[in-house]
């Protein structure tokens, strides 16, 4: 049974009166939640055992649409394995650089600071500033690339970056890199300026003798929180790598390099209108960052006990 700040029982009834402030503060957020999250996975479940082409009625195919999925579509087995380098590559690395990046920052007075972080932000402003990447991977002498490597002797041609399969995996991971980091830092940042000073202070008397110390047992600790919304923010761009990848390289991509799973569902979606087929890969997709969230989970509150 529920207490009040005197330490009073509540019946609860009582209590319901008490915090119904606070349902009604929430209630916009969860009708949202519930309007925009909630019933689009219970709708794509469901249209996934379905043929549908938002024409004419979803017809019940049972299972057809995973097995077709697993055994006769070989572009969708190469979307996952493009898909899984972005996520291992581009997702650990990126949370590892955006925090490296949030710590030594956090070192500066208040107003240099701000000044970078608002620069280190800045890109996940501009849904669509990785455009610049086309300029500097022109396929032309005047791509930024291609000019500096032919000023300096390097190549005796130009390059063209964007239709070589062999070059467009690492491109796509560092502009992927470059737009997602700007969530986690800021979220990193925030998270370091929330660790009381009392605390550091309370670590030097008690033995602590540096900073790493100072990191492994005072600040990761204290900013659990901010550390997994940060890697939930990192597996989440990592997983849904698609409008990077299909401005710079087209889709399909050259030998389907970097084409992935989202990629692949919104072509059968919006170009093909198998909206069945479409929902089938969003389910897998989604049961993929579940699990993947769960470990990285697991993985923090290991490394931080």
């Amino acid at each position: 049974m529920a207490k009040n700040i005197n330490g009073r029982r509540l019946s609860p009834e009582g209590s319901f009166k008490e915090q119904f402030p606070m349902f009604v503060m929430i209630s916009p957020f969860i009708i949202f939640f519930l309007i925009f999250t909630v019933i689009p996975i219970i709708s794509s479940i469901f249209l996934s055992f379905t043929s549908y082409d938002m024409i004419s009625s979803p017809i019940f195919v049972g299972i057809d649409n995973y097995r077709r999925l697993i055994t006769n579509d070989a572009t969708f087995m190469v979307t996952v394995k493009n898909t899984f380098v972005f996520a291992v590559v581009a997702g650990p690395l990126g949370f590892l650089l955006s925090f490296i990046l949030a710590w030594l920052v956090n070192e500066f007075t208040p107003n240099v600071r701000a000044v970078l972080s608002f620069m280190f932000y800045a890109p996940s402003l501009v849904g669509n500033a990785y455009f610049i990447w086309q300029v500097a991977f022109s396929g032309d002498s005047y791509g930024y690339i291609n000019s500096l490597l032919l000023s300096l002797g390097i190549i005796t041609e130009p390059i063209v970056w964007l239709k070589n399969a062999t070059y467009l995996m690492p491109i796509i991971i560092v502009v992927q890199l470059w737009q997602s980091m700007g969530v986690s830092f800021l979220a990193n940042i925030s998270g370091l300026q929330n660790v009381s000073r009392d605390m550091y202070e309370a670590g030097a008397i008690d033995g602590i003798r540096n900073r790493w110390q100072e990191l492994r047992y005072i600040t990761l600790p204290s900013m659990s929180n901010m550390l997994l919304f940060s890697a939930v923010m990192q597996i989440q761009s990592s997983f849904s790598v698609s409008a990077i990848a299909v401005t710079l390289a087209g889709y399909p991509s050259k030998s389907n390099a970097v084409d992935t799973i989202v990629s692949l569902m919104q072509d059968m979606a919006t170009v093909r209108y198998e909206l069945g087929y479409a929902s089938a890969i969003a389910v897998v997709l989604f049961i993929m960052m579940v699990t993947t969230r769960l470990i990285v989970g697991k993985v923090l509150s290991t490394v931080q006990k």
